[in-house]
């Protein structure tokens, strides 16, 4: 009768695999770039005080440039109805380059316009005063059931108008004035002269109810 044979099974070393594993997981975590979403970049105000009313604050009408976006994602702007947003930039420039009652100090930031902003310009009484603090004010009201993708689309269009204007006031187009990071001197130079004296004024009202006006 033969004899059986007993057969050494070779074990595999695991130790050295979860060696292995490590190693690669540090590699990865060393070498990815993870994308930081930063969302939307807006200072708020700061929480007001229960005790103390909020400041009265008088604008005329023709001072503040209106957009209302309807739960249907509808536009409103200035009480006349839009398509798209494709010309609202476009139209908050004009508003914004208005110097319909312009004090010294606004007759000072006219003068001090580069050549093309100020062939833009107009002296539209019925339009803002000015485009100085007070003068302007661009406000944004929603609803809602407005849907979020919509408010982006319209708040972009407004910051391009005023980063438009402050782009050409340095001689830059708006997206490398909207790259400035102001990490630097020249950079923080740059931004400061290009909204030197139009603040950027947008107002966002509190949304309606959905159906509500």
């Amino acid at each position: 009768m033969a004899k059986s044979k007993n057969r050494m099974v070779q074990e595999v070393n695991a130790g050295s695999m979860a060696d292995i594993a490590f190693l690669l997981l540090i590699f990865f975590l060393v070498t990815t770039t993870i994308a930081s979403n930063k969302g939307i970049q807006n200072l708020l105000p700061p929480k007001q005080d229960p005790n103390v009313p909020p400041p009265e604050i008088n604008l005329n009408e023709r001072n503040i440039f209106n957009i209302l976006v309807n739960a249907n994602d509808q536009l409103l702007v200035e009480g006349e109805y839009v398509e798209n947003t494709d010309m609202l930039a476009e139209d908050i420039k004009d508003f914004l380059l208005n110097f319909g009652a312009p004090d010294e100090e606004a007759v000072a930031l006219f003068n001090g316009l580069p050549q093309s902003l100020k062939a833009r310009a107009n002296r539209d009484p019925k339009s803002s005063d000015h485009p100085m603090s007070g003068g302007a004010v661009v406000s944004i009201k929603t609803n809602r059931g407005t849907s979020y993708e919509k408010y982006l689309e319209v708040l972009d269009q407004v910051k391009k108008a005023y980063f438009e204007i402050y782009a050409e006031r340095v001689g830059l187009t708006a997206e490398q004035y909207r790259a400035l990071t102001g990490k630097n001197p020249a950079e923080k130079e740059l931004m400061d002269r290009g909204k030197e004296g139009i603040p950027l004024a947008i107002s966002i009202a509190e949304p309606d109810k959905i159906g509500g006006s």
